[in-house]
């Protein structure tokens, strides 16, 4: 019987190595596949020889994908324009659907593969029939919230080897199992966000003037301090502001990109019980009702009405408070621990 061909994305980390391994021992005929994203050469250079040195290793062929010009415009000048607007960017989220489950998917099918791999943490599991995202058995490791927006193609292709694992256990099992890696120094973690080194801050720092004082406002609009320019804060901030005679920590609740002010109070005022978002991946055939939903990546599970209306925004009337809701993140629906769909925040 002719073995399935299978494309891996290899980030050159310890998952998506160790990932190469499961796939061959499951009788994959592997491609390793390197996207360059960004335009950080010497990392490239770092991860493509770890990716190599795994393909050399285990006998599977390797190819490097150059699409940086195609992230710059689906998702770098997106992180940055969003930022310019006051809105918290998800980057990852973006990413996903349009690069890795999008274009290097056509790139994979291209040359014969029918499915397609990450190390990513998470699980597929059918949902009244049809294949669907469901969290990982690691649920501190869980990586479904950015997998929301995925084709139902990507969905009925996709393999995660690392979906039933506990992340404290790749390491140890990769070291034991594939002994060529050595030291695994150069084999460092993905970074949640591959095109920041340090902060996001010193990023937009390149193409937008950020240090530009303005005024802090209270939720009655009174102006009650300064800050250092609005796109240094984000939705829950409670540092880097200044508020006169404060008692109590304070925090951000809204950002004015046009008037470079940003908006703040206590805690309570983080609080809300509906989000709203436009919607970018539920079915159509999607049944207002009881969910759970996530409002963040660190975020728990919570229980929600949710409701698709006409114009295609979905409403989340939550059954306990959430804190510190960004315009930007994603709002992603659950059936129990299987994502449903989900939308962008507003």
């Amino acid at each position: 019987m002719k073995s399935k061909k299978i494309a891996l994305l290899m980030s050159g980390g310890v998952d998506s190595s160790y990932c190469a391994y499961l796939l061959k021992e499951q009788g994959y005929e592997v491609l390793g596949m390197y996207l360059k994203l960004h335009t950080k050469e010497e990392k490239h250079n770092v991860f493509i020889k770890n990716c190599e040195n795994v393909s050399r290793h285990l006998n599977i062929d390797f190819i490097v994908v150059d699409a940086k010009d195609e992230f710059k415009e689906s998702v770098y000048d997106y992180f940055i324009d969003s930022y310019k607007e006051g809105i918290t960017p998800n980057p990852c989220a973006v990413c996903n659907p349009l690069m890795k489950f999008g274009l290097a998917l056509d790139k994979a099918k291209s040359l014969g593969c029918e499915f397609i791999a990450t190390g990513h943490y998470a699980r597929i599991e059918k949902l009244n029939g049809v294949n669907r995202i469901k969290c990982a058995l690691d649920t501190s490791k869980d990586q479904s919230y950015f997998l929301y927006a995925l084709s139902q193609d990507a969905l009925d292709r996709l393999v995660f080897p690392l979906g039933d694992m506990k992340k404290v256990d790749i390491k140890p099992k990769a070291l034991k199992e594939m002994p060529f890696l050595g030291s695994l120094e150069t084999y460092k973690e993905s970074q949640e966000i591959c095109f920041v080194d340090k902060s996001y801050i010193d990023l937009l720092q390149k193409h937008v003037e950020v240090d530009k004082e303005g005024e802090v406002l209270d939720i009655n609009g009174k102006v009650v301090g300064k800050h250092k320019g609005y796109m240094q804060y984000t939705i829950g901030k409670r540092k880097g502001f200044s508020v006169k005679g404060a008692l109590t920590p304070h925090f951000v609740l809204d950002i004015n990109p046009k008037t470079n002010q940003i908006i703040v109070g206590e805690k309570k005022d983080l609080e809300t019980f509906e989000v709203k978002a436009i919607n970018k991946s539920l079915p159509e055939n999607f049944t207002n009702g009881i969910y759970n939903v996530k409002v963040r990546y660190r975020s728990s599970l919570s229980p929600a009405k949710v409701t698709l209306n006409e114009d295609n925004t979905i409403v989340a009337n939550l059954e306990e408070p959430v804190f510190g809701v960004a315009k930007g993140q994603a709002l992603v629906i659950y059936n129990d621990d299987i994502v449903v769909g989900g939308g962008v925040i507003v």
